[in-house]
């Protein structure tokens, strides 16, 4: 991977990183509220978007550093992955905590009334694990959604 390349993809990565920490400063002291206040409605949701930025991009600053430091930043088509795993995090870390509150997923959140730690917490978890979690994601939609009756071992559409 050329030098320049390996710079913009460092760049990118702390630049979310910090980005999404400043980010959420800014929500929690109202300041984003101040300048836009239909950002209330949404809050909740920015919280879970921007924690899971922050634990994508942790997770990628450290694998991107642990190849560069072993020279192993040689493979082309790696490299699109730090560019979209913390974006894809991003969008997973709200469908993720949404699932779960709404009793899809069973984990059970403490309530504090100074605010949502444990959705935080777990926003950020999914973007940090996000590949793993998409495979759990799958296996459990696999599992509700197959078509093939236990029993018989045949597709439900050939019993009608």
């Amino acid at each position: 991977m050329r030098n320049w390349l390996k710079f913009v993809i460092l760049t990118y990565l702390s630049f979310i990183f910090f980005g999404s920490f400043l980010a959420v400063g800014m929500l929690f002291t109202g300041y984003i509220e101040e300048r836009f206040p239909f950002i209330s409605e949404i809050e909740l949701f920015l919280y879970y978007f921007f924690a899971g930025a922050i634990g994508g991009s942790l997770r990628h600053l450290y694998m991107f550093c642990s190849h560069y430091i072993k020279d192993n930043l040689n493979n082309y088509r790696v490299w699109i992955m730090y560019i979209f795993y913390p974006i894809f995090a991003t969008g997973t870390a709200v469908i993720a905590v949404t699932l779960i509150q709404s009793g899809i997923l069973f984990i059970e959140f403490t309530n504090h009334q100074e605010g949502p730690y444990a959705q935080i917490a777990i926003a950020f978890l999914i973007g940090f694990g996000f590949n793993r979690f998409l495979d759990k994601l799958n296996t459990i939609s696999s599992n509700m959604f197959d078509s093939r009756d236990k029993g018989t071992g045949t597709s439900s559409q050939n019993n009608q």
